[in-house]
């Protein structure tokens, strides 16, 4: 933890909130005898689906998020294999949203398990930054029993990567003036948004540390990455560049699509299981459409066969919607259409992007028939709100439906505003 030292006036408090090892912290909750265990949240060992997460009993053989399932089970074959429980997650990070609404009303959630609050200006109600980090880390145990993690920094980026540096269950504050200093000696892929393969650029010219790369010229680095390579200046300083990070916390940053897709354990030539499993993504998108306040004109399947070959669809309607029916309208026609039948499909997809706020006026021929489902589906969505994802389906999905995968961004985040139902 950094010393504390005077803030300037009106500088930046940011804090970054990630609860550690959320969703097996979860489980354990359920199951103290997990307690200590290398425990892996995503599946069984012998299915095709990747690790969600892994305990840090198990992260210790290698086993980490993203990893297939088979890969983890041959790293640590004593590892307790569990299937994850959505449900569970989102009743969690409700409360985790509940502690942290006491602290900011300037919320963005990242994801199911991390936060970031603008805490600017909130001194004389929680105290200086540390302080109300202290309180905020005792608040979030009490109240939901599980620990977290919180980086405090002068942008979200500093946020971020402190709070990763001080778990688990740890605060950590870089005071303002020293963040070049904090990330000089941190390696490249701790920037937030340098992946792999960025990475092996950077190593190739000789840029290992994020000191290395604030030594170079902003110049040099745009005329090798172009608009990158400037926001990879400002993020080597500790600035907010680049992406996401270019706007405020808790400004709704426009999604470009969305979507949801479903691997097979065993492929299937099925076609009546193949248009079921259509139907059910179609209602996991329409949800996040509605949940959003989205409607999308464009939609796009995803067919990947047994032998790996893949191909996308998409057709693009005259009138945007959010509603399941029509979804499913759209993407069954495109994969009746280039389904090679009797071909063992692996995995199905559907995509929505193309999104307008508001739909176009409607064909005044169809609006009884919309309308009633506008009225049934905003039903649904109140009782799974309410009971869960899995506790309403319609009819021609059922025969389609699986386990919803357990992930960082589901439908029903907490503070995404799904207008309440009578």
């Amino acid at each position: 933890m950094a010393a504390a030292s005077p803030i300037p006036p009106f500088a930046r408090v940011i804090f970054h909130v990630d609860m550690d090892a959320f969703f097996v912290s979860v489980e354990e909750l359920f199951d103290p005898s997990l307690i200590g265990k290398p425990v892996v949240v995503g599946g069984q060992r012998d299915e095709r689906g990747v690790v969600s997460a892994a305990s840090y009993a198990a992260r210790k053989f290698g086993v980490h998020s993203a990893m297939p399932l088979r890969t983890a089970a041959k790293l640590c074959p004593q590892a307790i294999f569990v299937n994850g429980h959505p449900d569970r997650y989102r009743e969690c990070s409700e409360k985790v949203f509940k502690v942290l609404t006491k602290f900011s009303p300037q919320i963005e959630m990242a994801s199911i398990d991390e936060a970031y609050l603008d805490m600017t200006g909130t001194a004389r109600l929680h105290g200086p930054p540390l302080k109300a980090a202290h309180k905020l880390h005792q608040r979030m145990k009490e109240e939901t029993r599980l620990n977290c993690s919180i980086g405090i920094g002068s942008s979200r980026l500093i946020a971020k990567v402190s709070s990763g540096q001080a778990k688990p269950n740890g605060v950590l504050m870089i005071v303002t003036g020293e963040e070049t200093k904090f990330l000089a000696p941190l390696d490249v892929r701790e920037i937030p948004g340098v992946g792999k393969v960025m990475e092996s650029h950077l190593h190739a010219l000789g840029i290992k540390k994020v000191g290395d790369l604030a030594r170079l010229e902003e110049t040099e680095l745009e005329e090798r990455f172009g608009k990158w390579g400037l926001a990879l200046a400002g993020k080597a300083r500790g600035e907010d560049a680049g992406g996401w990070f270019d706007s405020e916390v808790g400004a709704d940053a426009a999604a470009k699509s969305i979507s949801h897709e479903h691997t097979y354990n065993e492929d299937t030539a099925d076609v009546n299981q193949l248009e079921a499993t259509l139907m059910r993504l179609s209602e996991m998108v329409g949800r996040r459409l509605r949940e959003a306040n989205l409607h999308a004109r464009t939609i796009q399947l995803k067919l990947r066969y047994q032998d790996f070959s893949t191909i996308t669809r998409a057709h693009s309607r005259p009138r945007p919607t959010q509603l399941d029916v029509e979804i499913f309208k759209e993407v069954r026609a495109l994969f009746r259409k280039n389904w090679r039948r009797g071909n063992h499909v692996r995995l199905l997809g559907v995509q929505t992007s193309s999104f307008e706020e508001q739909p176009e006026q409607m064909n005044l021929l169809e609006t009884g028939q919309q309308n009633r489902w506008k009225s049934a589906l905003a039903a649904v969505d109140h009782l799974r709100d309410k009971f869960g994802e899995s506790s309403v389906s319609l009819a021609s999905g059922m025969r389609g439906s699986f386990r919803e995968r357990t992930h960082e961004n589901p439908v029903g985040l907490p503070g995404k505003n799904i207008k309440p139902q009578p």
